[in-house]
């Protein structure tokens, strides 16, 4: 990586001290609603700075955070990585195993922890035979050290009498800045570690026209958790545009997200779509002023058509974007090409419905079966490749996901993907969630897109599940809205499918079920479902000999 003898990701802060002190750094905690400015955010990360320092923590160092989207958790954004240390981001929703493997992997000097998140962390240490040896000290995101058999101190005890001088070191770009492990769905989590400068040209693209630009009139409210892939690189760029900052804190639900946004005239937010699944519900049954919003950004799954339409009758433009924990995480963004913009509003949907154009700085490639390059005409398909100076190269400590998951510099996404001619990349499934069926192909993200479009159906989830005679089939989980009659739901649905798919796309059975498990990072947890109902015997064998594909 290029170097240099400034901080990266410094800068971005300096500008907003100088340029925006008095704009303000909004956050709900378990104490209460806390309202500062960048002027006070700045002394604050000086104060952590020195603390750190007078504790014995900093060149390379990790540092662990397990913790909700609040204004302490933001000010170790650039507190920890300004002063040469990294920043290693645990996602508290992990299995105890994955959270004790992360924490041995990384060797964590010290964890940061959220009072909610408390016995959690405490239940992961006292569950690990060998517990966090590497870790010295917790310290709770707190006024006052609440009851903890942990080796602790309040965060602001560990602050406080600190100078709000701090004299910032100079760091080359490739010095580590940040460290987070993928959700491990499929094995152990995997660690990608970002530079200074990875994590200050993804700052950049993201500020880019063609990406994700934040100003300093917008307020930007991250749904997405910051401990998810530094909430894709929100905090950073809304600094690097002077924007203010409103951070939901612990567990926000529906009805605080709507509170937020009325109250604080939030301009721009994100996050996965099951998060805008519920807000669409809460919108839909109460008097919710939305006039603030600009911007709704989609990321982690894709939207459903439906809910696109929601939002524009709603004057919210919802903003497709897709990423990795590889990428930092931003690959692509939906923006419309100059000469769509005068285009009829379908033919705008459709684009937009897809992942987007590549980030602004990145390569592509998507490749078949056999390695070949596939053209760009909407309808063939094969893996996603990708590289970029944000894009990471390797695995922390993993060279055997790093020998099968790169190729040539780069990074193999296992997303199925088409372009279309105007360059528009779009997800056909995962690799491992993609149904095929007598020998062709069946997207289950489109099928589950589809069937969250009817009015009775609340969420969907599609799994391939074994056949004797077409070698899988797709199988639809549903969870109905409270009006659906459930007794003839099924066949509502399948002459729904009907009348957009070939009858061997109609799954053969649709199971209703009260809730569609998630991920640690809010996705549906395809796995879960796999392991619940992928028995063949639930496969009914509803479709006749003239439906299986030709």
């Amino acid at each position: 990586m290029p170097g240099g003898s400034s901080q990266r990701l410094r800068p971005f802060l300096w500008r907003a001290e100088q340029l925006y002190a008095d704009t303000e750094i909004v956050s709900r905690t378990n104490e209460g609603l806390v309202r500062y400015d960048y002027a006070e955010y700045g002394d604050r990360t000086a104060q952590l700075a020195n603390a750190l320092d007078a504790a014995g923590y900093g060149d390379g160092e990790r540092l662990g955070t397990f913790c909700w989207n609040t204004n302490r958790h933001f000010e170790t954004y650039f507190g920890v990585p300004g002063i040469g240390a990294q920043l290693h981001t645990i996602n508290p929703l992990l299995p105890d195993e994955h959270i004790q493997y992360i924490v041995e992997n990384a060797r964590d000097r010290t964890i940061f922890v959220d009072v909610s998140l408390l016995p959690k962390l405490e239940g992961a240490v006292a569950d690990d035979p060998e517990p966090f040896e590497s870790v010295e000290r917790y310290v709770v995101m707190s006024d006052e050290l609440p009851e903890t058999d942990l080796d602790a101190v309040a965060y602001e005890s560990f602050i406080a009498d600190q100078p709000t001088e701090y004299d910032w070191p100079s760091l080359e770009g490739d010095r580590p800045a940040g460290l987070c492990y993928t959700s491990g769905t499929t094995g152990r989590p995997k660690g990608v570690e970002y530079t200074q400068q990875m994590l200050w040209a993804h700052t950049m693209g993201i500020q880019s026209p063609q990406g994700i630009p934040l100003a300093d009139d917008d307020v930007v409210m991250p749904v997405v958790p910051m401990f998810h892939v530094n909430a894709w690189g929100l905090p950073f760029s809304a600094t690097a545009g002077g924007a203010k900052h409103v951070y939901p804190g612990p567990q926000p639900d529906p009805a605080d997200l709507a509170k937020l946004i009325e109250e604080e005239r939030v301009t721009v937010t994100a996050g996965v779509p099951t998060v805008w699944l519920g807000l669409m519900e809460y919108v839909r049954e109460n008097d919710v002023d939305l006039s603030s919003l600009d911007r709704l950004v989609v990321g982690g799954s894709a939207a459903p058509e439906a809910m696109i339409r929601f939002f524009d009758d709603r004057d919210v433009e919802l903003v497709h974007a897709w990423g990795m924990t590889e990428t930092a995480p931003v690959g692509a963004v939906a923006t419309l090409k100059s000469d769509l913009r005068d285009a009829d509003y379908e033919t705008q949907l459709a684009k937009r419905s897809k992942q987007g154009l590549v980030s602004p700085g990145l390569e592509f490639r998507v490749v078949d079966d056999d390695g070949n390059e596939v053209p760009h005409n909407g309808e063939d398909f094969g893996e996603l490749y990708v590289r970029g100076p944000w894009v990471t190269t390797e695995y922390f400590e993993r060279p055997d996901a790093t020998r099968t998951d790169f190729e040539d510099g780069y990074l193999k996404t296992g997303d199925v993907v088409t372009v279309d001619e105007d360059g528009y990349i779009e997800i056909v499934d995962r690799a491992k969630d993609v149904i095929k069926s007598g020998g062709e192909w069946i997207s289950s993200v489109e099928l589950e897109n589809e069937l969250m479009a009817h009015e009775h159906v609340a969420e969907a989830a599609v799994i391939g599940v074994p056949h004797e005679r077409w070698q899988e089939r797709p199988l639809a989980m549903i969870v109905p809205t409270a009006d659906a009659d459930e007794d003839t739901l099924g066949d509502e649905l399948r002459e729904y499918i009907l009348d957009s798919y070939p009858k061997w796309w109609v799954p053969d059975n649709f199971v209703v079920i009260d809730e569609v498990p998630k991920t640690a990072t809010g996705k549906f947890d395809k796995k879960a479902l796999r392991e619940a109902y992928g028995d063949e015997s639930l496969v009914e064998g509803r479709v006749p000999d003239d439906a299986a594909p030709e």
